[in-house]
C-alpha cells in the first residue's frame, strides 16, 4: 500500500489579465499565500516542483529565489494543460517514496504577455498548422455529441451560464458576469457552434499547494485533506486525434483513480473539471461516470452539477470563468478543493462536501488524444 500523503496549506492569485506583473512573481504570491495562511516554515520544504507550459527554463529556481527557497531539489515539468497536475503528482510521488516530507507543488502562467496565448503552431505539428486547434477541435466533438446523443446548443450554453453563475461567489475569477442561455448563443461565433462564451478566457494566474507525508501532515496541519489517488496518463494513438465525443484517456485516469482511492463517481461531492470549452465539461460528466453516455445535456438541464447538486461540477467557477492559466490550472484545482473540504471556500462552498476530485486534460498532438490526462481524487 502507498504511504499516505496529504494537502497542508493552499495558495492563489487571481486569474485574469496582469500585465504588470511577471510569471515568476505570480507564482511567488501564490506561494507566499499558502505559507502565509499555514504559518508553516519555509524551511520544512524539502522538494519542489514548478509547473509550466511557456515560462521559459529553470522557472521554479527564478520564482522561488526571492523568497528564499533554494538549495532543494526543483524540478520544471510542461504538460501544457495538465502541466500543474503533473507537478502535484510528481510531489507526491516524492514524499511517497520518503524523498521528502513536506514539497511544494507550484503552478503558474503569464499568457497575456505580447505574442502570448495558448494556440501557437507548432512546426512539426501538422493538423494544429492545418487549423485543427482547440476551439476547432472542440467544435467538431460538439458536432458528434450532437448528432450522436441529440445534444442541444441550449444545454452546452446551460454549462457557460452555471459556470458564470458560480464565478460571482468566488473574487480570484476572470470573468465576474453573469450571462443567458440567449447571450451564450448570440455571443460571437469562434468555431460552430461555440461561441465566444462557451470558450475559457485567455489568463495570467499561479496557485500553490503544500503537501505532506502522514506524520507532518499531523505537526503541520490541524485537519489536513488526503491525496487519496494521484493518477497520470498519456493519450493513445487514433485515427483522429483529440476528436471524439468521448475522451478514453479521461475515462482510463478516472477508473485507475476510483479504484486506488476506493470510492466511486457516486460519492464525489465537488469536482474540478477540465471545462475550457462548454462541450468538454459536458462529455467529461460522462468520462468521469457521472451520468451514462448521451446524458450530459440532461443532466446540466436538471440542475445536477450545481452546488447543491448530485455532483457540483467547477464551483469556483471553472476553466471558462475562472480563467485557464495553463500551468496553474492542475495546481489550483487542488487548491479549490483543499478549500472545500476543509468548508474554507465561501460563498461557493458545497455543502457538506467530504470526497473531491480534480480533472485535467492538456495537449494537442497530432494523432493521439491528447498529450496528458491527471486525476486527483481528495478526501476529508
Amino acid at each position: 500500500m502507498s504511504a499516505r500523503v496529504f494537502v497542508v496549506a493552499a495558495g492563489a492569485t487571481s486569474f485574469g489579465p496582469m500585465p504588470d506583473v511577471d510569471g515568476h512573481e505570480l507564482a511567488r504570491q501564490a506561494v507566499c499565500a499558502a505559507l502565509e495562511s499555514s504559518g508553516i516554515d519555509p524551511a520544512e520544504i524539502g522538494i519542489a516542483c514548478a509547473g509550466h507550459a511557456y515560462q521559459g527554463p529553470c522557472f521554479g529556481q527564478k520564482a522561488l529565489m526571492k523568497i528564499g527557497l533554494t538549495g532543494m531539489p526543483i524540478v520544471n515539468v510542461e504538460n501544457a494543460c495538465a502541466s500543474g497536475a503533473t507537478a502535484v503528482q510528481t510531489v507526491v510521488n516524492a514524499i511517497r517514496a520518503g524523498q521528502a516530507e513536506v514539497g511544494l507543488a507550484l503552478g503558474a502562467e503569464k499568457l497575456t504577455k505580447p505574442g502570448g496565448g495558448f494556440l501557437p503552431i507548432v512546426a512539426d505539428d501538422l493538423e494544429s498548422s492545418m487549423g485543427r486547434v482547440m476551439p476547432a477541435a472542440f467544435a467538431m466533438i460538439a458536432r458528434l455529441h450532437m448528432e450522436r446523443y441529440g445534444t442541444t446548443p441550449e444545454q452546452m450554453a446551460g454549462v457557460a451560464v452555471k459556470n458564470r453563475r458560480n464565478a460571482l461567489r468566488n473574487p480570484r475569477c476572470h470573468l465576474q458576469k453573469a450571462v443567458s442561455v440567449e447571450e451564450v448563443l448570440d455571443a460571437p461565433m469562434i468555431a460552430d457552434p461555440l461561441t465566444r462564451y462557451s470558450c475559457c478566457p485567455v489568463s495570467d494566474g499561479a496557485a500553490a499547494i503544500l503537501i505532506a507525508s502522514e506524520g507532518a501532515a499531523r505537526r503541520l496541519c490541524d485537519a489536513p485533506v488526503e491525496i487519496a489517488a494521484s493518477v497520470l496518463n498519456s493519450g493513445l494513438r487514433t485515427p483522429y486525434g483529440i476528436v471524439d465525443d468521448r475522451s478514453e484517456m479521461s475515462i482510463r485516469a478516472a477508473n485507475r483513480a476510483y479504484e486506488a482511492a476506493g470510492v466511486g463517481p457516486e460519492d464525489v461531492d465537488v469536482c474540478e473539471m477540465h471545462d475550457p470549452f462548454t462541450i468538454a465539461e459536458l462529455v467529461h460528466y460522462e468520462d468521469l461516470g457521472f451520468c451514462a453516455p448521451g446524458e450530459a445535456g440532461r443532466m446540466i438541464e436538471e440542475g445536477r452539477t450545481e452546488i447543491g447538486g448530485d455532483v457540483a461540477v467547477s464551483p469556483s467557477g471553472g476553466l471558462l470563468a475562472k480563467g485557464h492559466p495553463l500551468g496553474a490550472t492542475g495546481v489550483a484545482q487542488i487548491a479549490e478543493l483543499f478549500w472545500q473540504l476543509r468548508g474554507e471556500a465561501g460563498e461557493y462552498q458545497v455543502p457538506g462536501a467530504r470526497v473531491g476530485l480534480a480533472h485535467t486534460v492538456g495537449g494537442g498532438v497530432t494523432k493521439l488524444e491528447s498529450g496528458a490526462c491527471a486525476v486527483h481524487i481528495l478526501t476529508a
